[in-house]
């Protein structure tokens, strides 16, 4: 028989447009931007650090926190990768190299609403494990994360981009290392 959660009337609709971006949760930023970049070729790579004051509202398992973790943002063809290294223990993160070690820790779907979104989600039957919002120039800019991997194997993040980002506090490899087009 049939599972009715499975049944195509009731797929998430944030996920019509796939996979944006991957998620990989790394020991050392610095050192694995450089080899992405030498190995790969996959750069350059904008460089942040998440928390306060840039990410204005933060929250972990349904309460207000504050964590912070070094990001950093490329591009592999339309594919976003994105380079975790986590700065506190009280996130998903550590949960996730606690059971897993390092690693793809998630995919990201881009969604116009994430109020909408959210509660989708939450009509399915996911929780929002940890999110992150005001990370834009203008204020905007929201990260959830679901919690989808006992069902799917990966966690779902949904990505509201903030219409400006903030520049980076810095790009691997400098303008001089990276090849001229």
């Amino acid at each position: 028989m049939p599972d009715p959660d499975m049944e195509e009337g009731n797929r998430l609709p944030f996920l019509k447009n796939g996979i944006a971006q991957v998620g990989i949760i790394v020991e050392d930023l610095d050192k694995a931007v450089e080899t992405y970049w030498k190995l790969f070729g996959i750069g350059p790579w904008h460089i942040y650090t998440y928390g306060k004051p840039l990410v204005k509202r933060m929250t972990y398992r349904g309460r207000p926190a504050e964590y912070k973790m070094r990001v950093a943002l490329s591009w592999i063809g339309p594919l976003r990768i994105e380079l975790i290294e986590m700065l506190e223990e009280d996130t998903i993160y550590a949960e996730f190299v606690k059971e897993h070690g390092y690693g793809v820790h998630h995919f990201g779907v881009l969604v116009d609403d994430m109020e909408e979104a959210l509660a989708q989600a939450e009509e399915a039957g996911l929780t929002m494990t940890q999110d992150g919002a005001g990370f834009g120039l203008d204020g905007d800019g929201h990260y959830a994360y679901l919690d989808t991997e006992d069902k799917i194997g990966v966690t779902i993040e949904l990505i509201q981009r903030p219409k400006r980002r903030v520049p980076p506090e810095r790009i691997y490899p400098p303008e001089s290392d990276a090849p001229s087009s």
